[in-house]
């Protein structure tokens, strides 16, 4: 397995999909960046780190045959990944928030974006990119923000973290393949506020109360409404606020 560990990158993500248009990449290739400058999260957000304190990588999975399973699978097999990576080292209170955020007492500690690259036959390789808050414990104008040495005191090496979420993932995958259910169980099990009230804003900037019930194989989120009603959400139509 190779690791690639770069001084500073735009992204991760855009550096290993260009290496994998233009060469011959291993199975979870990681590339590792101490400086990304244009890290990007979910729906063209910035991703910003400080630096050297914390992991910024991308991991390459080729040939993702899902047979007659929804894409969506493959992105909570992920987020429990680093989930259980983090539980794993006993970090405490960690969760999964919707569609693909890490919590942790509650705060971020880490963010995924996963790019996929389909194929004719209906398989598809995924760049993973992974941001994870290891050893930072400023985060201006972030309040909920936090990261594992906020959390735990301890440092932490980014190369340790990295190779136990790749291998994370490879279980993972392996799971998918056999028994998805079971990992959509432990999704559900481990949602960020599921079955408490909360506050939402739809994208014309309606807020209201809702309680999270449950996320759809297509990757939709359900909430139940003051009323009653249970309406679907897609990533880009609905923000939870804190």
């Amino acid at each position: 397995m190779p690791l690639i560990k770069l001084d500073a990158i735009d992204s991760t993500n855009d550096f290993l999909k260009q290496l994998f248009k233009e060469s011959t990449v291993e199975d979870y290739a990681i590339v590792i960046a101490n400086e990304q400058t244009k890290g990007k999260g979910q729906m063209g957000a910035k991703w910003i780190s400080e630096p050297g304190k914390n992991l910024t990588m991308s991991i390459l999975v080729k040939d993702v045959q899902l047979k007659n399973q929804n894409i969506y699978d493959f992105n909570i097999a992920v987020a429990l990944s680093v989930f259980k990576v983090l539980k794993n080292i006993q970090i405490p209170n960690v969760a999964i928030k919707w569609p693909n955020d890490i919590m942790a007492d509650s705060k971020k500690v880490a963010g995924i974006l996963i790019e996929n690259i389909l194929k004719p036959n209906g398989s598809f390789t995924s760049i993973v990119g992974v941001g994870l808050n290891l050893n930072q414990t400023y985060f201006e104008n972030l309040p909920q923000a936090t990261s594992l040495k906020c959390i735990s005191g301890k440092n932490y090496e980014q190369e340790d973290l990295a190779i136990l979420i790749k291998e994370s993932l490879e279980a993972n995958r392996i799971i998918l393949n056999k028994n998805p259910e079971s990992l959509w169980k432990d999704y559900h099990e481990n949602l960020y506020k599921r079955e408490y009230p909360s506050p939402f804003e739809d994208i014309n900037g309606n807020r209201f109360m809702g309680i999270i019930k449950k996320v759809t194989r297509e990757g939709k989120l359900e909430v139940k409404l003051e009323n009653d009603l249970i309406k679907y959400f897609e990533v880009k139509e609905l923000k939870m606020l804190h």
